[in-house]
């Protein structure tokens, strides 16, 4: 986990057991050289990019990232436009500017994805965004005692949620998305979401102030 930028976005590098070569990229926010860094320190190579949505705070280092690897892009189908376009939607004065990118690949739920030696599930969990989506990393049957793991993005955090105040926003389906997420996955799922630190969600089903309505 690499925290980057003003907003301290969690950009992910994950590959499996540490040791393989080929890995994957989650949201790289920001600092794009210090990304590139970590990359090569740890002697992978980035198969993809995976974006789970297009906020600036989650793409800003989308372009530099992607030319310098060649990996491709996986983003959103419902927030391309953005993506192709991102200081169109960066209306903060100081933030930026940031280069836009035409992802190579699109998700919008229900797809599963093989990469990096991975199985993921891509579940669209909109709300803090139209089009965001989760990764869901599966269980390993050579690795049973591995939990899933869900980059969740912008959805769930450690105590908190998402945001709902920005445009296309929408609090009651940000719940919705989170209750679909606490009825398919156990207690003991890792999620590493796009601020603050990594969680269970068990420790949320049981702790976070926002989702007691949605406990049962």
């Amino acid at each position: 986990m690499l925290t980057v930028g003003p907003v301290q976005e969690n950009c992910y590098l994950l590959r499996r057991d540490g040791q393989a070569q080929s890995a994957l990229l989650v949201d790289p926010g920001d600092e794009p050289e210090r990304l590139l860094a970590a990359v090569e320190d740890a002697g992978a190579r980035i198969e993809a990019i995976l974006l789970t949505h297009t906020h600036f705070d989650h793409v800003g280092a989308v372009a530099p990232v992607a030319r310098a690897g060649g990996a491709p892009v996986y983003c959103p189908a419902l927030e391309t436009a953005v993506l192709a376009d991102i200081m169109a939607f960066v209306r903060w004065p100081g933030v930026g500017p940031f280069e836009s990118w035409e992802a190579e690949e699109t998700v919008a739920g229900g797809e599963r994805l093989s990469l990096a030696g991975f199985e993921i599930d891509v579940l669209h969990t909109p709300g803090h965004s139209p089009g965001h989506v989760t990764y869901a990393f599966a269980r390993d049957a050579a690795h049973p005692e591995v939990p899933v793991v869900l980059a969740s993005g912008d959805v769930l955090f450690q105590s908190s949620i998402g945001r709902t105040d920005l445009p296309g926003g929408d609090h009651e389906q940000l719940l919705r998305s989170i209750a679909g997420l606490l009825a398919r996955f156990d207690d003991d799922t890792i999620v590493l979401p796009g601020h603050m630190g990594t969680t269970t969600l068990g420790a949320e089903r049981r702790a976070n102030p926002f989702l007691q309505g949605l406990a049962a």
